[in-house]
């Protein structure tokens, strides 16, 4: 099973901030080999003034120890620096900017048929303080009917840092349209009304619907061996 942590900072807006991290990472993935240290894949995002990196690796860093993904961590640091900030306001070290995982699902059997790598959206919102135990209850209850399998979700995991939530979402590809044909829903509505409650739209003026709560990914790398 692939472990994934999902790092959280502040990001100058703009498609300038968005190249420089991206070629910044881009050369030091090349030039470099992050699967040593375990990283087998890494995903950055952007939404509104956040940076959100994905890293997927073959083991939890906390047991294997290798905690760093590239050995020219401090160099990237210094790129990036002018461009990335820390979010948290209780920020001291760069452990501070892992999200915490507070709920995970996935199906039992996977769909019948799927052979590819699922679709994967992320989902950013903000949180109420404490709120995880009854977001992930919400979710909990949901997950055990018959609503993911009519989505075509995969995979679940939820995140939060600070007052930032990230709801991860892998879906197959057919998924798309259901997800559209199922927004009405009573299943989905009453998801929606029950967190209403604990997640709110992280920028309330520029939010009209589902879609404006994704982040845009601008760089992905996958290891090859």
């Amino acid at each position: 099973m692939t472990f994934r942590n999902v790092i959280v900072c502040r990001m100058v807006p703009g498609e300038e901030s968005e190249r420089v991290v991206a070629d910044t990472f881009g050369y030091y993935d090349r030039t470099t080999r992050p699967q040593d240290l375990g990283v087998i894949g890494r995903t950055l995002l952007s939404f509104h003034d956040l940076y959100i990196h994905v890293i997927e690796r073959v083991a939890d860093p906390a047991v294997t120890g290798q905690t760093r993904g590239l050995p020219a961590f401090q160099q990237i640091a210094e790129k990036i620096a002018p461009y990335v900030t820390p979010y948290p306001r209780y920020w001291k070290n760069p452990s501070d900017s892992v999200a915490k995982p507070f709920y995970h699902w996935e199906p039992a059997e996977p769909p019948d048929g799927e052979t590819t790598a699922p679709n994967r959206t992320i989902i950013v919102a903000r949180i109420k303080p404490g709120a995880e135990p009854d977001v992930a209850r919400i979710f909990a209850e949901s997950d055990a009917g018959e609503l993911p399998k009519r989505l075509g979700v995969t995979g679940r995991w939820l995140y939060s840092i600070d007052d930032v939530y990230l709801h991860v979402l892998e879906q197959t590809d057919a998924s798309f349209a259901a997800v559209r044909e199922n927004h009405d829903t009573p299943a989905f509505s009453k998801i929606q009304e029950d967190l209403s409650p604990y997640i709110s739209a992280y920028d309330p003026e520029s939010w009209k619907g589902p879609e404006d709560a994704v982040a845009k990914e601008f760089y992905r790398w996958q290891a090859e061996d």
